[in-house]
């Protein structure tokens, strides 16, 4: 297995990256290409003691910033890590990693890797950890999304939680303003209406989102407008709750011995919240592997990414997928997008 890695993408980026790569070498079970600046990587592979027998370095010359404008970036950085990565993972990779700039990311697999036939748009999925992990998507690639796409990346989550999760028979939930099947806008109506006919998904109705926290579903769709809103929302709340509960047990002698024993307790409880521990978010749809890390990973956040993109190649999402035209309606449409493409 090959595992092709943009080393110079995201904001604590090549050190961090490379030291994931360093850890990965030992840990993660699967050869390692890495793409970016050979001098810093070959610096920073050096200091963290990696095992450079099972890392390949591809140099590069240029990287896409997070202020490029997607699309122009992948057309014109056409020698940059993150496009080069997809082209390997094209070639012949089995997965690609990148903390980079998540529109180039998103454009740049659909233009290099390609979509899968039939999916007509692919989605960013990303996990709200809460007491029932919810897979969200899309979470900020398609700002509008038509009935049939949400059609589709509700069968596209079913298949990656329970294929990479481990969970069986998960359950969707179409986000919404209401529980009542009549609820939102015509878009969302005429979706209801498909995911129940979708015979390959557990619709369970609509979901809202004051109730996501409570874990009403596994795979949750919506618009990649709504959901970035609705995932940044969830991050921001999260850490202010933990930063005021902090707050509150640390005022005062008193206050901090009464918390002491519960330390443990309360450092279980921030890890349960770190959407880290699940790694990145898989942009579903697209033929390979492809995982979006957090732009503001660490060494642990990344090293989780690149196991996760491990374990999501060993899956067989894709040969499952492959047919996802025959489960959700005519695959036509995605064959005359990628024409115009």
């Amino acid at each position: 297995m090959k595992i092709i890695i943009d080393a110079m993408g995201g904001d604590r980026a090549p050190e961090e990256i490379v030291k994931a790569v360093a850890e990965a070498s030992g840990t993660v079970d699967a050869d390692l290409v890495v793409t970016g600046d050979e001098n810093e990587i070959k610096k920073y592979l050096s200091q963290f003691g990696a095992d450079l027998s099972r890392i390949e370095i591809v140099p590069t010359e240029t990287v896409i910033t997070m202020e490029d404008d997607p699309l122009s970036a992948v057309k014109t950085k056409k020698d940059s890590s993150m496009s080069e990565g997809l082209r390997l993972l094209r070639d012949g990779g089995d997965a690609f990693v990148s903390a980079g700039n998540t529109g180039a990311l998103f454009v740049g697999s659909s233009l290099i890797v390609r979509n899968v036939k039939g999916i007509k748009r692919a989605a960013i999925a990303t996990v709200l950890p809460f007491a029932r992990p919810v897979l969200l998507l899309d979470s900020g690639a398609n700002v509008t999304a038509l009935p049939e796409y949400l059609a589709q990346w509700a069968v596209l989550g079913s298949v990656y939680v329970e294929n990479v999760m481990g969970i069986a028979s998960p359950e969707v939930g179409l986000l919404n303003n209401g529980v009542e099947e009549h609820k939102g806008t015509p878009e969302l109506v005429e979706a209801y209406g498909m995911l129940k006919e979708t015979d390959s998904v557990r619709f369970i109705g609509n979901v809202e989102a004051r109730d996501i926290p409570y874990g009403p579903c596994d795979v949750l769709v919506t618009d990649g407008f709504t959901g970035n809103v609705t995932l940044k929302l969830a991050e921001g709340v999260s850490t202010f709750l933990l930063k005021t509960l902090k707050e509150t047990l640390t005022d005062g002698m008193l206050t901090k011995l009464c918390a002491l024993p519960m330390k443990g307790k309360l450092r279980g409880l921030k890890a349960r919240f770190d959407a880290s521990e699940y790694g990145g978010a898989p942009i579903l749809g697209i033929r390979k592997p492809v995982i979006k890390a957090h732009g503001s990973s660490d060494a642990r956040a990344f090293l989780n990414a690149v196991k996760q993109a491990e374990k999501f190649a060993r899956s067989g999402f894709s040969e499952r997928i492959a047919d996802l035209a025959d489960l959700t309606g005519e695959g036509k449409g995605s064959e005359k997008e990628e024409e115009k493409r």
